[in-house]
């Protein structure tokens, strides 16, 4: 058994901004994996919201990789919890691993996640990044084969944004606030304005931890709310049931597959929906969130929709809907 790891870096199409930042580019960690002649390979992509950085996750993968005892899922991902940190390192080396199983089974990986034979082909939302309302308006018009927008606010231009987006385009909208709204009034007042524009969903209106003041959001709420930046992995669920209708599991920020089972399983529980979402990033990591997604509520998927670069091939995008190559494992290739 080998493994190797790197980062890639990533070019977005047109620069891309939430409340917190705007970018150029972004960075991934891929991880390598090659055993009784099967490459495996796992993606997962730092994010400086939650302490990571690429050059910290790569001195870990590289620390981390020559001492994993075996490929298999339940003997490694438990060793690797025993930890905090680095989950977007741990994300790439689950996704390895979860690729190496399946493609030794000789099946795509959701047949074997959900003991089915037939994939979904879930709708992913498009996401529209910050910037002028003018160019969200002509990144809206570019987004025209997809259904479904979802449009980042947490700015004193939200009214503007939506106003401008709402004049060109009658689509599904969700929106993201990325922790941008500051108070209660100011989350309640946005949400019943956005609720009388068609707004489907909010994610994340305020910043995280504020559980109280979500449990009242929550209550007088126009529209089901998500949580993101609350939400990490299935022990962050059990406060979350008062505070939001649902959450939305990034593996990058649950350490990958196994931990994203155990969320969505735990979700279900205790009556949430489910979003799965992604960071910017490469059609590897998009397909593994895939092939974790066939049974949820809201499918948020399209970082690799957002980037000039693309490494890997092989996840198709027909009518909006995302589609899984019926090769074994996850089911891209490496350009």
């Amino acid at each position: 058994m080998t493994f190797s790891a790197k980062i890639i870096t990533l070019r977005y199409t047109h620069p891309f901004g939430i409340a917190r930042w705007t970018k150029t580019e972004t960075h991934s960690l891929m991880v390598r994996l090659e055993k009784d002649g099967i490459v495996a390979y796992g993606e997962g992509t730092p994010n400086a919201r939650y302490g990571e950085s690429a050059e910290e996750g790569l001195a870990f993968l590289q620390k981390t990789l020559p001492t994993l005892p075996s490929t298999e899922i339940e003997e490694v991902m438990p060793l690797l919890y025993q930890t905090d940190g680095n989950w977007s390192a741990k994300a790439a080396i689950d996704g390895a691993l979860h690729d190496y199983w399946a493609k030794k089974e000789g099946k795509p990986l959701y047949q074997l996640l959900w003991n089915t034979t037939q994939q979904s082909k879930p709708i992913t939302s498009f996401t529209i990044g910050i910037d002028t309302p003018q160019i969200m308006q002509q990144k809206v018009l570019e987004a025209e084969p997809y259904h479904i927008l979802k449009v980042k606010v947490g700015t004193p231009n939200d009214v503007e944004i939506i106003k401008a987006i709402r004049s060109v385009s009658n689509k599904t909208i969700r929106v993201d606030a990325n922790e941008g709204w500051k108070s209660e009034c100011e989350a309640l007042d946005n949400l019943e304005w956005l609720a009388d524009k068609g707004i489907e969903l909010c994610e994340q209106p305020v910043a995280a931890g504020n559980f109280e003041m979500m449990k009242r959001i929550k209550k007088d709420a126009p529209m089901p709310l998500i949580a993101d930046e609350d939400c990490s992995r299935v022990e962050s669920i059990e406060k979350l049931a008062d505070a939001y209708h649902g959450i939305n599991i990034k593996l990058d920020k649950s350490g990958g597959v196994w931990m994203g089972m155990k969320m969505i399983h735990r979700a279900k529980q205790l009556g949430l929906k489910v979003m799965v979402g992604c960071m910017a990033q490469s059609a590897l990591a998009i397909a593994t969130a895939t092939h974790l997604a066939q049974p949820c509520h809201y499918i948020d998927l399209d970082g690799h929709l957002l980037l000039k670069d693309q490494p890997f091939t092989g996840l198709e995008v027909i009518n909006g809907g995302l589609v899984l190559s019926e090769n074994a494992g996850i089911g891209v290739v490496e350009r």
